[in-house]
């Protein structure tokens, strides 16, 4: 008793410290596809096997039990007969460096795709038909690419806006005319809004083809995607 009092203690003294090695883990269960973010201080110890054994089990444990809520997460049992605050605290003792389960985030739907990219990038996709390759394939996609909407009609007003206004500046910069900077960014625009969505860039794993006729082709649409 003593001694573990005295592993959290050591692990208290190293919460100040700042974890900031993201390393992400992801699991599928049936209809439900979970990944959570556990920080490192270094990383070093983001490759030790204990963590990334900890951090998979805690992924699968909120992909079985349904935890959406990262403070229910800490406070799930982690098997041992303790919390996976206290996993995490006591191997926080044992190894020497502050740790941190930053988020979760649990997408429910009939075909999921999850990708995880060097353990530093981790993707949910969310479709209604087509394959589960398919909803793979565009998560690598969205891992690759860093897509900020779904659809180019997605793209909120405000972000339209501050673009259009870039790109007028530097059309007037260049020595256009007001009247002919405007008319040169309608199409400017429209360009813009199918770069920043997942649906209007070229597919990854074939340029010749968008996103948008991939998915037509497929039988398939997107209907959300989540990248840590």
């Amino acid at each position: 008793e003593n001694m573990r009092k005295s592993g959290q203690a050591k692990a208290a003294k190293k919460a100040g410290r700042i974890a900031a090695e993201g390393v992400i883990f992801a699991r599928t269960e049936g209809n439900v596809a979970v990944m959570i973010e556990l920080n490192s201080e270094t990383d070093f110890v983001a490759k030790d096997a204990s963590f990334m054994a900890m951090g998979q089990k805690i992924a699968d444990i909120a992909a079985t039990q349904k935890i959406a809520d990262i403070d229910a997460l800490k406070a799930a049992d982690f098997g041992n007969g303790e919390s996976v605050e206290l996993t995490i605290t006591n191997l926080i003792a044992k190894i020497g460096e502050n740790m941190n389960l930053r988020r979760v985030m649990l997408v429910e739907g009939d075909n999921l795709g999850t990708y995880v990219h060097g353990s530093r990038i981790g993707v949910i996709t969310k479709l209604t038909g087509g394959t589960a390759d398919l909803a793979k394939d565009l998560a690598m996609h969205v891992a690759a690419n860093s897509p900020q909407f779904v659809k180019p009609e997605d793209v909120s007003a405000e972000v339209v806006a501050k673009e259009r206004e870039i790109q007028i500046d530097i059309a007037i910069n260049s020595g256009k005319p007001k009247e002919i900077a405007e008319k040169m960014v309608e199409g400017r625009m429209k360009k813009f809004t199918g770069e920043v969505s997942l649906t209007g860039q070229p597919f990854v794993k074939d340029p010749s083809i968008t996103v948008a006729e991939l998915l037509k082709k497929e039988g398939a649409d997107v209907v959300s995607f989540t990248r840590f």
